[in-house]
């Protein structure tokens, strides 16, 4: 059976609204979670103030990780999004009005998080590229499995 794996991912995405982060600074890795909007080229978005630890080793290392799955009971079989890629702070009003669909469709948020990100202690907006999705799930009625989506800002 043949898996279409950006079908996938597009068809979850709409269902989870936080992810769980992995940065990293001197070997020491860190998982946190934030809320998140996604575009149509399947670039991932949240908000973070500088001061948290994932935004300092961001701006030390911007390779991260993550994955985006639903709460599951003992004995239900998961299905998760996994992703790499890189993540960046945007610094222009241009970049961060691109950002504000997702943001508006994903989580209802209005233009006022600009005003937010303009201040030195807002929450300011990242962009994580991603390099590569992975779906792990029952898919294909087995389980175990997990397909890769070689990604690169919406160019398989």
């Amino acid at each position: 059976m043949d898996i279409d794996v950006e079908k996938t991912i597009r068809e979850y995405l709409p269902q989870i609204e936080h992810l769980s982060l992995g940065t990293s600074r001197d070997n020491k890795p860190w998982v946190c979670e934030v809320h998140y909007a996604y575009d149509e080229d399947l670039n991932l978005y949240f908000r973070s103030t500088s001061d948290r630890r994932h935004s300092k080793e961001i701006a030390d290392n911007p390779n991260v990780a993550g994955n985006i799955i639903t709460q599951h009971e003992r004995g239900v079989y998961p299905l998760g999004v996994y992703f790499e890629g890189t993540a960046k702070v945007l610094e222009t009003v241009e970049e961060m009005q691109a950002a504000l669909p997702a943001f508006a469709k994903a989580l209802g948020k209005d233009d006022s998080i600009l005003e937010d990100a303009a201040k030195p202690d807002g929450h300011k907006i990242y962009k994580i590229t991603v390099s590569k999705y992975y779906v792990f799930g029952k898919l294909d009625g087995e389980g175990g499995k997990k397909y890769e989506l070689v990604w690169n800002g919406g160019k398989k």
